[in-house]
């Protein structure tokens, strides 16, 4: 079963920009692609997580698993977020032991979602 990291790619980390540069959101998504994605891990990126105030975003869901938005990440956090996206892989239910996740996984969440309920189809 696939993982899927998605990374805001236009978060502007509270930054003004000028014409032309890089917002911090895609130095983070390739600085993860430089650190190497991990096997089953696929990475997309997106256009927004609605994270906006907490600084660049990530989230990691997977079909049947819990989903995690975290924040305030930079380009400097690509190993920690590629580590943890690695340990979320090898989760079954996507429930990363406490002390197995990276520092910046442990403070900087901003979110957990519960695996969504496949519901049967209506009875017609």
């Amino acid at each position: 079963m696939t993982v899927t990291l998605h990374v805001c790619i236009t978060c502007r980390a509270g930054q003004t920009l000028g014409e032309g540069e890089v917002t911090p959101g895609k130095r983070l998504h390739g600085a993860i692609l430089e650190a190497g994605v991990p096997e089953g891990v696929t990475v997309v990126p997106v256009e927004c997580l609605s994270a906006c105030s907490q600084g660049c975003s990530v989230a990691l869901s997977a079909p049947g698993r819990w989903s995690y938005v975290y924040g305030r990440l930079s380009d400097a956090n690509a190993q920690d977020v590629v580590a943890g996206a690695a340990a979320y892989a090898a989760a079954s239910d996507g429930l990363v032991p406490w002390r197995s996740r990276p520092e910046i996984f442990r403070k900087q969440s901003l979110a957990r979602i519960p695996p969504i309920a496949v519901l049967p189809e209506a009875a017609e």
